[in-house]
């Protein structure tokens, strides 16, 4: 069982450090009162919470005021990874000057976020020490550069703002402590110095959680100068794509380290498998100098070779990475968008980060196909140019990616012996032209609208809609919503433009079961536009409520990496409905947002927005120009505000008051232990009353972890009233009993009712762990 509020004694003293019982906030002590024994909220905090939170909230929703950590901590930068104990300073500022280091210290903002089993949330920094920049980032932040801080953070439920932040025993997550070894680019000649404090970044690893509830971040940053000057102290600043992997417990606060990858990534993405082994994909181990000695052959692109990670399987055990074959490499953008999909294969979205100076992937023009990766062979398929009717199976090309990677010459011939095939060249142009006839050529408007919004999409969200269940209780088909984001322009020879679009798109897969994940196939691809946002929008975060609804949240007018603080932010956020494929503007934000944003659901299905840690303006020095209404580049904001969406303050909605089987209690603590249940298993929940024929569905949500815009194990499983047995106010349904729909790990049940007006209205959400018995 996983332990819901199990506290070391290293985050009961940074609860007192941070001050948890101030008149601004509840108290730790008080935390156990908003807890029921079956660690759902009770009904009278309930309506409590809702009161009168805004005159608009059940139209627009609305947010809190803004609260952060209120500690500064010291760091000393010899001991960057194992410094729990430093001390601490209150203060309202977001930094400090340390005047025995030299350096500003500053608390860190939520560049990455994870809902831990117990529902609090962990979180890491980005960019660490740009606010210490004299000349600028180019220069500068080879040497200035400081390994991330973490934290963990708990939000009461119905609370408006945290009442206790501590830092893990390794603050930088303890990564690399003997330091990270510098490939040179010209051996002997090259003259490099690693910073002193950033050896091991958690700054661009990615993040997901583990089956037993530990989060795993794997890739990461070195900084260093290279060359370096050694007279003026600087140099051109130089990052590597770092091998490391490791986990975070929750259950003792502590970071360890894993087995190293085979290759160094930054900006890799990964994602849970149904038998819970982990896949990575992309990143580059270089980034402005793409240029690999040891390994030529993959100069001049992302890393295309994937890996397969198998937990560790006890004690001691840090688990293996293995090098997948040839038909596995794939060319694909940095955090490229990936979904698991109901039949065991990896969906790639045509999404990822526009982030490549000088667009210097030569293979990027095939980041615009989407695809799938079958584990049981080790193999990718083509399936479309992303938003068009075109599927090269049916010509086909479903290997065509194969025939162009120049380093793996084996799937290549094979790749081209099949696409040369008389087969082949007699289907091909059939397939073309059924594709063209697809386009609605007779409504010339839509068919541009089509075109313009088909390919990749750099700096988008990539969600998950919710997965139903066919008329025999299976779930085959995904849909993945796309909105915003930058066009690519490939042609140019860059891998996104600068202005942001508004368009919107669903991309919808369908597959086959197989007795196994091997045997599984897709069998068809869809793609539609829906309604655009209200405003064009870079860098907005999606997130899937229990309603059904997906909102959208922060970001900027324009593409803040390419000329970073003269973007616009986005504070509005805004609602995608699932039945009328329309975005609505609903309320604006306190803070603005772009760069490094985050924002998550809770367990009582309210919003936690927060991040913001921009690159430095122009990439000079932190430079504020918030007065003419551009992004506020003078550093981080460590804050969050809680968004409200308008199912809370409605006064129908349903009260789940937990699951009937209670949960264990920690004999430490006294405070319940998160429920378990295994796949297929029965569960039975206690409602507030009998909802009767209000009663609509039960949607089982998984606790989010992300990073870059991007959770790619994000998903709502469905379950249809007519799987549920009800018994006055007691519900039964059964736990779907396929593994990649529900990975092991952390998720919520929510229960919803019909409103008067016929919308879905969710109660609060009960976590529970999932195990594949």
């Amino acid at each position: 069982m996983f332990k819901l509020h199990q506290l070391s004694g290293g985050i009961m003293l940074a609860m007192a450090l941070a001050g948890c019982n101030d008149s601004n906030s509840p108290s730790a002590g008080n935390t156990s009162t908003n807890t029921s024994p079956l660690g759902v909220v009770s009904s009278n905090q309930t309506q409590a919470a809702n009161g009168e939170l805004c005159p608009n909230v059940l139209t627009e929703g609305c947010f809190t005021q803004p609260f952060a950590e209120p500690m500064v901590y010291r760091r000393d930068l010899n001991k960057e990874d194992k410094d729990p104990g430093a001390e601490g300073i209150r203060t309202d500022e977001k930094c400090l000057f340390d005047p025995v280091t030299g350096r500003n210290r500053c608390k860190p903002a939520a560049g990455t976020i994870s809902m831990l089993p117990s529902g609090d949330m962990l979180y890491f920094n980005a960019l660490e020490g740009t606010e210490d920049f004299e000349i600028g980032i180019l220069t500068d932040f080879g040497q200035k550069a400081i390994n991330d801080q973490t934290r963990v953070m708990r939000v009461p439920r119905g609370a408006n703002a945290a009442t206790m932040w501590a830092r893990p025993a390794e603050v930088g997550s303890g990564a690399n402590p003997q330091g990270y070894p510098i490939t040179e680019l010209v051996p002997g000649i090259s003259t490099n110095k690693d910073s002193n404090g950033a050896d091991g970044a958690l700054f661009c690893a990615d993040v997901k959680m583990m089956a037993d509830g530990r989060i795993m971040a794997v890739g990461g940053t070195a900084y260093y100068s290279e060359p370096y000057i050694e007279p003026l102290d600087t140099g051109l600043v130089e990052l590597e794509g770092l091998k490391t992997s490791r986990a975070f417990n929750p259950n003792n606060n502590t970071w360890q380290q894993l087995t190293d990858m085979n290759f160094g990534r930054w900006y890799p993405s990964l994602i849970t498998l149904e038998d819970s082994k982990l896949f990575v994909a992309s990143g580059v181990t270089k980034l402005l100098k793409p240029v690999y000695p040891n390994a030529p052959e993959q100069s001049g692109r992302n890393v295309v070779v994937t890996e397969t990670f198998t937990p560790p399987a006890g004690p001691g055990d840090k688990g293996k990475w293995t090098a997948n074959g040839e038909a596995a490499q794939r060319a694909l953008p940095l955090y490229p968008r990936l979904h698991l999909l109901p039949n065991g294969h990896v969906f790639y979205n045509a999404g990822g980060q526009a982030f490549n100076p000088f667009g210097q992937s030569y293979d990027q023009p095939l980041w615009n196909i989407t695809a799938t990766y079958n584990p049981g062979t080790d193999s990718w398929s083509d399936l479309a140019y992303a938003g068009l009717p075109f599927r090269f199976s049916e010509a086909g090309l479903e290997d065509v990616s194969k025939l162009l990677n120049i380093t793996g010459l084996n799937a290549a011939q094979a790749a081209a012996t099949k696409i040369l095939s008389p087969n082949t060249l007699m289907k091909t142009p059939g397939a073309l032209m059924t594709a063209f006839q697809k386009l609605n050529v007779s409504d010339p408007a839509a068919a541009v609208q089509k075109v313009v919004g088909s390919g990749m999409r750099g700096s988008t969200s990539s969600t998950m809609l919710p997965l139903v269940p066919d008329a025999d209780g299976k779930y085959r088909k995904a849909s993945f919503l796309t909105a915003g984001g930058v066009l690519p322009l490939v042609v140019a020879g860059s891998p996104g433009s600068y202005f942001a679009v508004a368009s919107s798109r669903i991309d919808t897969v369908t597959t086959e079961l197989g007795a196994t994940t091997k045997e599984g196939k897709v069998t068809s691809y869809d793609s539609e536009i829906t309604g655009s946002l209200s405003e064009p929008r870079w860098y907005g975060t999606n997130v899937l409520l229990p309603d059904d609804s997906v909102m959208v949240f922060s970001g900027g007018d324009r593409d803040g990496v390419v000329a970073p603080g003269v973007e616009f932010p986005r504070k509005r956020a805004e609602r995608f409905d699932l039945k009328t494929k329309r975005w609505t503007p609903m309320a604006t934000a306190n803070n603005p947002r772009t760069y490094h944003n985050t924002a998550i659901m809770m367990q009582d299905g309210r919003v936690l927005v927060g991040g913001h840690a921009p690159i430095s303006t122009l990439y000079l020095r932190n430079i504020n120009l918030a007065a003419l209404g551009l992004s506020p580049n003078d550093g981080r904001d460590p804050s969050f505000e809680i968004f409200t969406p308008p199912y809370v303050g409605n006064k129908e909605r349903p009260v789940l008051s937990g699951f009937s089987k209670n949960s264990e209690v920690d004999p430490v603590s006294g405070s319940p232990m998160t429920s378990q249940f295994n796949l297929g298993e029965q569960v039975s929940l206690v409602m507030g009353k009998d909802y009767g024929s209000q009663l609509d569905s039960i949607t089982i949500i998984r606790h989010t972890v992300m990073t870059h815009l991007i959770d790619g194990d994000q998903r709502s499983v469905v379950i249809p009233k007519s799987a549920i047995s009800a018994d006055g106010n007691n519900l039964t349904f059964a736990l779907p009993n396929q593994k990649a729909v529900l990975p092991q790990g952390a998720y919520m049940v929510f229960v919803r009712i019909k409103d008067a007006k016929g919308n879905l209205l969710p109660s609060q959400g009960a976590s529970f762990m999932l195990k594949h018995s």
